[in-house]
């Protein structure tokens, strides 16, 4: 019934969505594989304002939680079923990693800390955080993308 956490989300993900993903992650890469630390620091420094798709689906719910519990108090009780259903989504993404917004962000390329940390990663090796990063196979074995 669990799932482990950093698989969670992928798992719940169309194989595509998840390639697409992935290979976005190793064109970005191999991208900065040409250019200097000054254009890697840049995208560290976008990678650390990135928001992962557990972020948005606090927001979203939480949104749309407050919202029908404004609705609920000023207006009607039958509003207050906007929280619950939302709640019961919550509840279900933090044990098995799927909800109903997730298909969506995932198509739109909204990533998981972990494969946000794999790029992460990969351009440390780059800017030669670590030693013997010679080549863009080892660097994507080490980062678990080949």
């Amino acid at each position: 019934m669990l799932t482990e956490s950093t698989q969670r989300v992928s798992k719940y993900t169309a194989r595509g969505v998840n390639e697409n993903i992935r290979q976005k992650t190793i064109d970005n890469i191999i991208h900065y594989m040409h250019t200097g630390p000054e254009e890697i620091n840049k995208r560290m420094a976008e990678l650390d304002k990135e928001w992962d798709i557990e972020r948005l689906l606090q927001l979203m719910p939480a949104s749309l939680v407050l919202i029908g519990a404004l609705l609920g108090f000023f207006f009607s009780k039958y509003w207050l079923i906007i929280p619950a259903f939302v709640s019961g989504f919550l509840i279900n993404h933090a044990i098995q990693g799927w909800c109903p917004p997730l298909p969506v962000l995932r198509r739109l390329g909204v990533r998981t800390s972990y494969e946000i940390e794999q790029e992460r990663y990969a351009l440390k090796l780059l800017r030669g955080d670590f030693k013997n990063a010679e080549d863009i196979e080892k660097i994507l074995k080490a980062v678990n993308l080949n």
